[in-house]
C-alpha cells in the first residue's frame, strides 16, 4: 500500500523483516517438536536456536539466482547456522511455513482492526447521547419523511459498528490457521504431533484437513468481512455528504484552520474525507472478489492465489486501519448546524406529520382508504386549507398530531434499548 494511506502499527505487520520472522517462528517451532520426538539431536537444537537468523538483502541476492523465496529465506538460514541447518525444513513443504506465518501475520492484523472498531463505536455512542434530543428530519428516497434526532441516527451507525465488531472477530477465528502437513497434506514425511506442537506454541488453530495449502475459502471469509466493515465506513461517509450539501447543510466533516476547499473557489469546504472513504472501500470490494476468485485452485494445490495475495492482504487490512482512523475522527469532530436541522423540518409546513394524522381519523374509525386522499389533499397543499380535516377532526387533536416533541419521546425509546 502507498504511504499515504498507511499507519505505522499495520504497515509493520506486513513488512517483509516481519514476515520473515513469522517464517522463523514456525520453522524453529516445527524444529523443537521434531526434537521432542527423537529426530533431530538436542545439541543440533540448540545450534539451530542459536544461530537460526536472516538477512533480507541476501534472501533477496538468493532468490534471484533459485526464483524461489522459501529456499532463498532457507539458504540465508542454512549459511548463518551450518551444517545443523540440514535438520531445518524436515519433511514440510513451502506452505506450511508460508501459511501458518500467513496466519499469524492476518491474527496481527485482526487485533489492531478489532481495536480500531472498538474505539470507532465508544466515539459514535458519545455523539449518540450528545445528541438525543436534536431534531432533524428523517429521508427516504432523498424525501422528507418523519422527524428523528440525530442520536438515533447515531445509534444504527452504533449498531452496525457492533455487528461489524463481531464479524471481525469471527474472522479472526477463522482466519488463525496453521498447517504442518506437508507435500499434499498426507503426513506422509512427518507426524501430525510435528503440526500439534507447533500450532500450540503459536497459539493457532491445525487445519483439519489440508491440501498443500490451507483452503481459501478462510481467506475469502477474511476478506469480504473487511469489505463489509468498508461499506459500513461508505454509508456513513455517503450519508455525510448528503447533508452537508450547500441546500441541505445539517453536517459537515471537520474543515481545520488552514484547510482549503478548491484551488480555484474560496468558498468552498468539501467532504473530501468521506469522498475518500467512499473511493478506498470501492479498492477494498475489488480486493474482496480476487479472495473469491481464489478459492477455486487445480487438485490440491497451484499457486494462482499467491501473487494476488501479497497485494490484496496487505492492501485490505492497511487500507481498513486507516479509513477507520479517519472516521474516527470525522465523527469525533463532526460540525452539526441544529438551526439548519430546526429549518429544514419547517419548510414542508407539516407536511411530514401526515401519517400522524391519518392514523388519529382511522382510529376515530373511519377506513384508511376514505381518510388517506382527505390526508394527501390537506398536505400537498401544505396547510393552506385544513377544513377537510375538521370533518374528522377536532382542532385540537390535530394540534395535537402536530407535536414535534412526540418523535423525540418515540426515538428514544429506542436508543435506551440499545443502551444509549
Amino acid at each position: 500500500m502507498i504511504e499515504r494511506y498507511s499507519l505505522p502499527e499495520m504497515s509493520k505487520i506486513w513488512t517483509e523483516e516481519n514476515r520473515f520472522q513469522k517464517m522463523l517462528d514456525v520453522e524453529i517451532a516445527a524444529c523443537e517438536a521434531l526434537n521432542k520426538l527423537g529426530e533431530i539431536p538436542t545439541p543440533a537444537l540448540k545450534k539451530i536456536k542459536q544461530k537460526a537468523s536472516f538477512n533480507t538483502k541476501r534472501i533477496k541476492e538468493i532468490e534471484s539466482i533459485v526464483k524461489h523465496d522459501v529456499i532463498a529465506f532457507l539458504t540465508s538460514i542454512a549459511e548463518k547456522v551450518g551444517k545443523e541447518s540440514t535438520y531445518i525444513h524436515k519433511g514440510l513443504t513451502s506452505s506450511d511455513v508460508l501459511d501458518t506465518a500467513l496466519g499469524l501475520q492476518l491474527r496481527q492484523a485482526s487485533d489492531v482492526l478489532i481495536n480500531d472498531l472498538e474505539k470507532f463505536a465508544k466515539i459514535i455512542k458519545k455523539q449518540a447521547k450528545k445528541h438525543v434530543d436534536t431534531l432533524m428530519m428523517g429521508r427516504t428516497h432523498g424525501i422528507h419523511a418523519e422527524p428523528i434526532t440525530l442520536g438515533f441516527k447515531f445509534a444504527g451507525w452504533y449498531t452496525e459498528i457492533l455487528r461489524d465488531i463481531e464479524r471481525m472477530k469471527l474472522a479472526k477465528e477463522n482466519i488463525s490457521y496453521g498447517k504442518i502437513s506437508g507435500a499434499v497434506g498426507t503426513y506422509a514425511h512427518l507426524s501430525p504431533e510435528v503440526e500439534k506442537y507447533v500450532m500450540k506454541k503459536l497459539q493457532l488453530k491445525a487445519e483439519p484437513v489440508s491440501t498443500q495449502i490451507i483452503p481459501r475459502d478462510r481467506h475469502a471469509q477474511y476478506l469480504t468481512t473487511l469489505a463489509i466493515i468498508s461499506a459500513t465506513i461508505e454509508r456513513f461517509a455517503t450519508e455525510i455528504r448528503s447533508l452537508q450539501r450547500t441546500e441541505v447543510g445539517e453536517l459537515e466533516e471537520p474543515f481545520t484552520k488552514g484547510q482549503k476547499g478548491s484551488s480555484a473557489m474560496p468558498h468552498k469546504r468539501n467532504p473530501v474525507t468521506c469522498e475518500q472513504m467512499c473511493g478506498l472501500a470501492r479498492i477494498i470490494r475489488g480486493n474482496a472478489m480476487v479472495s473469491l476468485e481464489n478459492v477455486a485452485l487445480w487438485n490440491e494445490r497451484d499457486i494462482s492465489h499467491s501473487s494476488a495475495e501479497r497485494i490484496i492482504l496487505p492492501d485490505s487490512t492497511i487500507l481498513l486501519d486507516y479509513m477507520l482512523s479517519k472516521m474516527c475522527y470525522v465523527i469525533e469532530n463532526l460540525n452539526v448546524n441544529i438551526e439548519n436541522m430546526k429549518k429544514n423540518i419547517l419548510i414542508t409546513n407539516n407536511a411530514i406529520f401526515s401519517q400522524r394524522l391519518l392514523l388519529a381519523i382511522v382510529k376515530k374509525g373511519f377506513l384508511r382508504e376514505e381518510a388517506y386522499p382527505v390526508v394527501q389533499e390537506v398536505t400537498h397543499n401544505n396547510f393552506k386549507d385544513i377544513s377537510p380535516l375538521k370533518k374528522y377532526l377536532r382542532e385540537s387533536e390535530i394540534k395535537d398530531c402536530l407535536d414535534i416533541k412526540y418523535y423525540v419521546r418515540i426515538v428514544n425509546k429506542v436508543l435506551r434499548k440499545v443502551g444509549i
